[in-house]
């Protein structure tokens, strides 16, 4: 089973194939950096473009994407936000053009279930994700939170607890 793991972002995006074993482990992993100046619909095509080439790469069975935190308050509707979910509308996309399972998780529950801890942070997970991958060299944030949240759907599917399906067109309800 190899997972798609998506930090979404338009203007970087990180990415990791994740592969169940005996032990899991990392078949591919980075970040798409766009130019901040390319317009926002050029920027979205080409997170697009770039997902369905990791899609016809390396042919997933899931794709897990994580969710934006959104604050509370005055704090709940920032720019970030809005274009973090403009990335991920590009990934929901591409995964549904091809009839891919799409799954979405919450920071929190990617920490939970990666590093059995809520609230670990960003270097805590980026060394977790590294030891538990088997990888050399930790990889940099954004594709260190691609590849925990491809973990994270590991660890759900094995638990039988696959949370936050999106039902992709052809599927049944």
């Amino acid at each position: 089973m190899g997972i798609l793991g998506i930090d979404p972002g338009t203007l970087k995006m990180g990415y990791g194939v994740v592969s169940e074993g005996p032990n899991p482990h990392a078949d591919d992993y980075g970040v798409i950096s766009l130019p901040r100046k390319m317009p926002l619909e050029q920027r979205l095509y080409q997170l697009h473009t770039h997902i369905l080439n990791l899609i016809a790469i390396f042919h997933p069975t899931a794709v897990a994407v994580e969710q934006p935190f959104v604050g509370k308050g005055e704090r709940a509707f920032t720019g970030s936000a809005l274009a973090i979910g403009q990335a991920q509308a590009a990934v929901f996309i591409g995964a549904a053009s091809q009839g891919i399972p799409i799954y979405k998780y919450a920071p929190a529950q990617v920490k939970s279930a990666v590093a059995d801890y809520g609230a670990a942070s960003k270097e805590q997970m980026r060394q977790i994700v590294a030891a538990t991958l088997g990888l050399q060299d930790v990889p940099e944030s954004d594709a260190a939170d691609a590849l925990s949240v491809g973990l994270c759907h590991l660890i759900q599917e094995q638990s039988g607890v696959a949370l936050g399906k999106i039902i992709t067109p052809g599927q049944e309800r």
